[in-house]
C-alpha cells in the first residue's frame, strides 16, 4: 500500500470510528435504556438530552418521558433541594455561583436549574443564566441548566421538578432552583424544595414593600445581599426590619424560625453562614420527620399542579374549543354576554359534547 493510500485508509477508518462514536453518543432516542443508563452514569450530554425529553411537549415523547422517569425514580431523593428567589437585580445568579463554587470546593456535586422568563414571541429563554454563571458551569462537578418558564405561573418551568429529579438520579448532592423573581405567584418553587431562600437587597427604598406576605410565610431564610461597602449599614437596618416582619407571620413549621442573614456574594462573605443554616434546617426537620413529610406533601401538590396544567392544555387543544371560541369572543367583545357566562357555556358544551 502506498503512503497516500495508507493515509487515505487511515482517514476513512478514523471517520468511520468517529461516525460510530457519534451514533453511540446520540443513542437510540426512543429507547429508555439510553436515557436511564446515561443519567445514572452522569453522562452530561445524555443528562441534558433527558431533561430536554422531560420538557418536550411533543405527544410522541410523552410516554417515553414517563417511562424514563419511572425507572430513575428509585435513584432520586438523596440531594439537598434548595430554592432561591428574590427581587430583580438582587444578585441571585452571583450568589448561586459563589455558593456553588464553595460547595464544589468542599467536594459536593452541584446542579443548578435556572428558570428564566420566556419570550412570548419565540417562547425561548431571555436571560440565559448559563452565561451568567461562567465559572460554575465550567466545573466538572457542577451542572447548570437554563429553563424557560413558558406559560407556567409561579416562577418555575412546568418540568422543573422532573429536571430536579433527573439531576438527583445523576448523583448531584445539591440541586439549586433559581426562580425568575419575587412576586405574588413566585412561590411555586417552595412546593418542590427542602429549603426556600428569599434574597433581598438593602437601600432600594422601602424594603418591606418589595416582598409579599406569602413569600415571607414560605421562607426558610431571608438573606440581605450586597452587604458591603456603603451598603453595609443599610443591610443591617434591612435585616432588623425583616426580623420584625417575620415575627408577624406564622412560620411554616414550629421547628424552625426563619433567620435573616446578610451576605456579599461579590466579596464572598456570609456564604458559609448561609450554607450552615441550610444544613441546620435539614438536621432539625430530618430529626422530627418533617422533612420527609414535607416531601410527601410536595409530591401530592405537584401532582395537582400538573393536573391543572394538563386540563388547561386539553381544553385549548380540544377541537370543539377551537370551533366555539370565535363566536364566544365576538359575544364577549360586543357585550352581549358576561365573561362568567361565556366561561360557563364553554365548559358545559365542551364537557357535554366530549361525553
Amino acid at each position: 500500500m502506498t503512503k497516500a493510500a495508507g493515509a487515505s485508509g487511515c482517514g476513512e477508518e478514523s471517520r468511520a470510528q468517529a461516525s460510530e462514536f457519534e451514533k453511540t453518543k446520540a443513542g437510540p432516542t426512543k429507547d429508555s435504556d439510553y436515557y436511564v443508563k446515561g443519567v445514572l452514569d452522569n453522562d452530561r450530554l445524555i443528562l441534558s438530552k433527558t431533561i430536554t425529553l422531560m420538557e418536550s411537549t411533543r405527544p410522541e415523547d410523552h410516554d417515553l418521558a414517563l417511562e424514563v422517569m419511572d425507572r430513575i425514580l428509585p435513584y432520586t431523593g438523596k440531594a439537598i433541594r434548595l430554592g432561591i428567589t428574590g427581587v430583580p437585580g438582587g444578585g441571585k445568579s452571583t450568589l448561586i455561583e459563589t455558593l456553588g463554587m464553595m460547595l464544589v470546593e468542599k467536594g459536593f456535586r452541584v446542579a443548578v436549574i435556572a428558570v428564566d422568563p420566556s419570550s412570548k414571541i419565540s417562547g425561548g429563554s431571555i436571560m440565559g443564566d448559563k452565561t451568567r454563571m461562567q465559572f460554575l458551569s465550567a466545573q466538572e462537578n457542577a451542572y447548570v441548566r437554563p429553563a424557560a418558564t413558558g406559560q407556567t405561573l409561579g416562577g418555575v418551568a412546568r418540568k422543573t421538578r422532573e429536571s430536579m429529579l433527573v439531576c438527583e438520579a445523576a448523583g448531584y448532592d445539591v440541586v439549586i432552583i433559581e426562580t425568575v423573581g419575587v412576586g405574588q405567584l413566585e412561590t411555586t418553587v417552595a412546593s418542590m424544595v427542602d429549603f426556600f431562600l428569599v434574597l433581598m437587597i438593602p437601600g432600594a427604598g422601602d424594603e418591606l414593600q418589595g416582598i409579599k406576605r406569602g413569600i415571607l410565610e414560605l421562607a426558610d431564610a431571608v438573606v440581605i445581599n450586597k452587604a458591603d461597602g456603603d451598603n453595609l449599614v443599610h443591610a443591617q437596618m434591612a435585616q432588623k426590619e425583616y426580623q420584625t416582619a417575620l415575627h408577624l407571620v406564622n412560620p411554616r413549621t414550629p421547628t424552625w424560625l426563619p433567620p435573616v442573614l446578610t451576605c456579599s456574594a461579590l466579596e464572598k462573605t456570609g456564604i458559609e453562614e448561609i450554607w450552615n443554616t441550610v444544613l441546620e434546617h435539614r438536621k432539625k426537620l430530618s430529626a422530627t420527620g418533617e422533612l420527609e413529610a414535607r416531601r410527601r406533601e410536595q409530591a401530592l401538590e405537584w401532582t395537582w399542579f400538573l393536573v391543572d396544567e394538563g386540563l388547561r392544555e386539553w381544553f385549548y387543544k380540544h377541537p370543539k374549543t377551537k370551533g366555539l371560541l370565535p363566536e364566544i369572543k365576538k359575544r364577549i367583545e360586543s357585550g352581549t354576554i358576561t365573561p362568567t357566562r361565556a366561561a360557563s357555556e364553554l365548559l358545559e358544551q365542551i364537557i357535554n359534547k366530549r361525553s
